[in-house]
């Protein structure tokens, strides 16, 4: 019997320490995923949720919404595709200005499905967020046009068509969006 050797699996450290890739890579369990390229439905909810998001959050200082920001703790180094941070939890430098360098859960975290992409892994990371303090996780299918909310310690939720979107608990008074809105911005009309 021959035994084949795996590649040593880097530390979270040795991976920090390595070149940027692009499509980024993310660090789980000791292993390194690149994540998949955006397509077009990825990218047009991504490119509107965001500011969406950061339209009511930023001027009342509730909170601030980030694409593909690396999030780096409990183990795991990420990048969701959306991240929102309440706003006194947002870190600064000694220039008061926002840190390069997040080693924090956020609090809402949203990932948009590409068509190559693996729902478990995704799904997996979600839960890894909710289970170190994240309060709200979406995953957005563009092809099935369905949001799967998860909230810690609940069932996943789905919602379709004019079901509305629960949102981070601080912008719930600001922030109605509902799952036909999130959809809306797939068409050109």
């Amino acid at each position: 019997m021959t035994s084949i050797q795996s590649p040593p699996k880097l530390s979270l450290s040795e991976f920090l320490e390595l070149p940027e890739t692009k499509p980024a890579s993310e660090y789980i369990n000791g292993n390194i995923y690149q994540k998949p390229m955006p397509k077009g439905k990825h990218s047009a909810v991504q490119t509107f949720l965001a500011p969406t998001i950061n339209q009511v959050a930023i001027p009342q200082r509730i909170a601030r919404a980030f694409t593909e920001l690396r999030c780096t703790f409990g183990g795991r180094s990420i990048i969701p595709d959306i991240t929102v941070f309440s706003w006194q939890r947002i870190p600064l430098d000694a220039n008061g200005e926002i840190e390069n360098s997040f080693e924090i859960h956020p609090d809402w975290t949203i990932e948009i499905l590409s068509p190559e992409q693996s729902p478990t892994r995704v799904i997996d990371n979600i839960l890894f967020c909710l289970d170190r303090g994240t309060e709200l996780g979406w995953l957005i299918d563009p092809q099935e046009k369905l949001v799967m909310i998860f909230k810690p310690g609940k069932q996943p939720e789905i919602k379709q068509d004019g079901d509305m979107l629960p949102v981070l608990s601080s912008l719930e008074n600001t922030l109605q969006l509902s799952a036909q809105d999130v959809f809306s911005w797939l068409m050109l009309n």
